[in-house]
């Protein structure tokens, strides 16, 4: 029993070297590739703490007020942006889940009535999220000009790539007691995953798409860098016209906003699994 043990042991520590080599040998390769220099990245630093401190202003602790209303000269307009960002954000976010939420049950293995059905709404859901929302940004523009609308519908796409995924990934491992009874009562397909599968993932489904919000508030930002609204456009202007202040005041605003995003949707998801546990 001993010398088995010992055996078995040797054996694993010899598969777990032989992972880390690979590992290792695998990271020195993708470096050389993307050519990684130390040396260069060395270099290179001080030029980025260079930038951003041309980006803050002198704030003076006797004029505060004055400096602060001279970093932040056009507020009103930077805030309608801002606004437009996340009206862009909700709007996607809202779209590409509506979307995947029809699709993912045909696509979910196990619960799909056809087997190439739901090959193709796979591939549907990796095409939508591979290609990344810029291209998805400049298709629509050439289509629909530039506005907030190119970039609604590049984000909302992206994002039913992206819930897809998730939303059949939970719907597989759904209990299969639920759907069987609805089954059992009479019920068709669509009701045994209207009443069967879809109450036992909705905490999941509502979880993931706070998360894509947001996601998707910094994909509507980004996506302003090529016409498609929202504050993006001020900043891709401001770096553009190397206006380093400008830079620094959206960028906070930016922080800001995500940040309180953020604890918002985190109060929001851990209320809802507070009464999921309750249950």
């Amino acid at each position: 029993m001993d010398a088995a043990y010992v055996s078995l042991r040797a054996e694993r520590r010899r598969r777990n070297l032989l992972g880390w080599i690979v590992v290792a040998a695998v990271f020195a390769t993708s470096a050389i590739v993307a050519e990684l220099d130390p040396a260069k990245l060395w270099a290179g630093l001080p030029r980025i703490t260079e930038y951003v401190e041309k980006t803050l202003p002198v704030l003076r602790l006797g004029h505060l007020p004055e400096d602060l209303a001279e970093w932040f000269w056009d507020l009103g307009h930077w805030l309608y942006l801002l606004a437009e960002t996340l009206v862009m954000a909700y709007l996607a976010t809202m779209l590409g889940t509506v979307a995947a939420l029809l699709g993912c049950f045909l696509a979910a293995r196990g619960l799909a009535p056809h087997a190439t059905t739901a090959w193709l709404i796979r591939r549907g859901f990796e095409f939508a999220r591979v290609v990344p929302e810029l291209v998805f940004a400049l298709l629509f523009i050439y289509a629909f000009g530039l506005g907030p609308m190119a970039g609604v519908m590049a984000v909302a796409l992206h994002s039913f790539g992206a819930q897809g995924k998730l939303f059949a990934e939970a719907a597989e491992i759904a209990l299969p007691g639920p759907v069987d009874g609805v089954r059992s009562a009479g019920g068709n397909w669509a009701e045994a995953m209207r009443f069967g599968v879809l109450p036992q993932i909705l905490p999941n489904l509502a979880s993931f798409t706070l998360w894509r919000f947001e996601i998707n508030v910094r994909n509507s930002a980004i996506i302003g860098f090529v016409g498609a609204g929202g504050i993006g456009e001020a900043v891709f202007t401001a770096v553009r016209l190397l206006h380093y202040e400008d830079v620094s005041a959206l960028l906070i605003l930016l922080v800001v906003t995500v940040s309180l995003i953020d604890q918002l949707c985190g109060r929001l998801r851990n209320r809802m699994i507070g009464v999921e546990a309750a249950r």
